[in-house]
């Protein structure tokens, strides 16, 4: 009989933020928001053909807006994460990492980084760096968590994770997938780091908070996700998420239209965030 690990397969959506990762490198106009010379080569020849396809679809108003949504989150998390580093800061934690590539291209020498993932996720990820040649960089430490059967805690003392030592996490794309006690068991670990630890990470707006002309995309998108079995559950709006967050001093929200203006104002392409559905933020102790 096959053990639950052999059957377990790795996030579908992890490999399609990827694709648009890697697409951002190669067709969209410089300036690049984020410049990530692994997004294409660690995926290979196995999903150059998906790579080639996403080219297709690459000036829908879906697609675009996707895109530069997917872009600006790491972008912010990596701006947040270099103010920090020059604070002190010496241990980035990336939550549900899938194939985040920033451990392989990490500009901070002495910064310790923590990929957070399930297994088999991480073991695709492990197999992609060696098979396409990448290095295998020192200051990576994969974290293996199976949340059904594995305490988060406990995993990351056990890779080496400093919890008296200030820390800053990156949790993209992950809160939506998630029920709402498990969002305040990871945000709850994460407030109890000292002083100058932080937390960037997403969040959905939930449907009555949409324009009429968004629910089109959202529902499209949710359907996406749900056939692939990995549906969203978790939905905020701004006043509940800052109802969230008492147990930080400091708290930035950014809507589309603040994130337009900071990493998409005056492009030469149509590279921007449209509508309101989703706002990124920031928190600090």
């Amino acid at each position: 009989m096959m053990s639950v690990q052999e059957l377990a397969k790795p996030s579908r959506t992890a490999l399609g933020v990827a694709i648009r990762r890697a697409s951002h490198q190669l067709y969209d106009s410089p300036p690049l928001v984020l410049n990530d010379p692994i997004a294409v080569p660690i995926l290979g020849e196995r999903y150059r053909p998906a790579l080639e396809e996403a080219r297709a679809s690459l000036d829908e108003s879906f697609s675009v807006s996707l895109r530069a949504w997917l872009v600006a989150r790491n972008r912010l998390a990596e701006d947040n994460l270099a103010q920090a580093v020059d604070n002190g800061v010496r241990q980035y934690v990336v939550l549900g990492a899938g194939l985040d590539t920033f451990a392989h291209r990490n500009p901070h020498p002495g910064l310790q980084v923590f990929e957070v993932d399930h297994p088999a996720t991480q073991q695709w990820k492990h197999e992609l760096v060696l098979s396409n040649g990448l290095p295998d960089p020192s200051c990576l430490h994969y974290v293996p968590v199976d949340f059904e059967h594995q305490d988060l805690a406990q995993q990351l003392a056990d890779c080496g994770l400093d919890f008296t030592a200030s820390t800053v996490f990156a949790w993209l794309g992950v809160v939506m997938y998630l029920t709402r006690p498990a969002f305040r068991k990871t945000l709850d670990l994460i407030a109890r780091f000292p002083a100058g630890s932080g937390v960037v990470f997403d969040y959905a707006l939930p449907r009555n908070a949409l324009a009429q002309h968004e629910l089109e995309a959202r529902d499209a998108l949710s359907a996406r996700v749900q056939s692939i079995g990995e549906p969203f559950q978790l939905f905020f709006t701004p006043e509940e998420m800052k109802m969230e967050l008492t147990q930080f001093q400091r708290v930035e929200d950014l809507d589309a239209g603040e994130l337009n203006a900071r990493y998409f104002a005056n492009r030469i392409d149509r590279l921007n965030l449209v509508g309101r559905s989703a706002n990124i933020v920031s928190a600090w102790r």
